[in-house]
């Protein structure tokens, strides 16, 4: 075994494996990409990795710049990680929202970590689009105050790319082109497109689900009822200027019950310990795999459910 210049080696090439346990039973097989033994615990380590390195072949991020960006906490460590090795200040901007283990988890990272107070009426742990509305203002603020470059996840095409030829491709590759299905949550759009297209581009007869919260079904232009969901991370309910909606073949709904079961029953079961949104693409692959026998459902795990000790998710 080869050893690699330093911890950005070990982003990416996560294993797949078959949840056979949870389908136990069920006409079909699904098939979860590990994501959460990224250096970070997230899937969002890609697309730090790729964000900091396009703007350092463009000449955007120049050694002593530093380096703000949004984040629910997840491509906020990424960016950390990335940021720690190559030796630029990080700054992350999130709201009080967010699970304390994201927060202090990006401190012990070296980040430069800035809490901004939920909008009137929401509720800690549950973090809307008015909550990151206010994320958003702040980072502008910073980012302007202190002349630093931006990773700007929501217009970066880079967050496209890396799940397009990176974790698309592991995928097609690690299940040797057998995939039916491919399910995911929506946060910035990025995971979703970019997986979606690889695969799509490889057999154009998959088809792709986007889930949302039960209570902001916002892409698949349904109501919004609520947006105090426990989903972190997803279902922000605004315009996401990643998404590609001609990659769509249909819109599912998960409820915040529902993927807490899903994500307990994947701990005890599987001993896949993930969050809330693992457990919201699993409950939505379970649902369709009784819908849609036969066939082969691929997800995601997106992060680890150390990242969410203080919430209920795990009593």
């Amino acid at each position: 075994m080869s050893a690699t210049g330093s911890i950005l080696g070990s982003i990416g090439q996560t294993p797949l494996i078959a949840l056979d346990r949870l389908t136990s039973g069920l006409p079909g097989r699904i098939l979860a990409k590990v994501e959460y033994l990224n250096p970070g615990a997230s899937i969002k380590d890609r697309i730090a990795l790729a964000i900091i390195e396009r703007a350092e072949r463009a000449g955007l991020l120049t050694p002593g710049r530093p380096v703000v960006e949004l984040t629910s906490g997840n491509t906020g460590t990424g960016l950390a990680i990335v940021c720690a090795v190559k030796g630029y200040h990080f700054i992350a901007v999130m709201s009080e929202g967010n699970s304390i283990e994201r927060r202090r988890m990006l401190a012990a990272l070296g980040a430069e970590v800035v809490l901004v107070p939920q909008a009137k009426g929401s509720y800690p742990g549950q973090v809307s689009g008015d909550d990151l509305q206010l994320v958003e203002v702040r980072t502008q603020q910073i980012v302007q105050e202190r002349n630093a470059f931006r990773a700007d996840q929501f217009h970066n095409i880079s967050n496209v790319e890396a799940h397009e030829f990176g974790t698309g491709e592991e995928i097609w590759q690690q299940a040797n082109g057998q995939i039916d299905v491919f399910v995911s949550t929506v946060g910035t759009g990025g995971t979703f497109t970019g997986i979606a297209r690889r695969l799509k581009y490889y057999r154009p007869t998959i088809r792709a689900y986007a889930v949302e919260p039960a209570g902001a079904p916002a892409l698949a232009g349904k109501p919004i009822t609520d947006l105090r969901h426990k989903i972190q991370g997803a279902g922000y309910g605004m315009p996401l200027p990643l998404w590609d909606s001609t990659l769509v073949d249909g819109y599912l709904t998960v409820t915040d019950d529902e993927a807490i079961s899903v994500a307990r029953q994947l701990a005890c079961r599987e001993g896949a310990f993930a969050g809330f949104s693992s457990g919201a693409n699993v409950a939505a692959a379970l649902h369709l795999l009784r819908s849609l026998p036969g066939t082969t459902i691929v997800t995601t795990l997106n992060d680890s459910g150390l990242k969410y000790l203080s919430t209920d998710l795990f009593p």
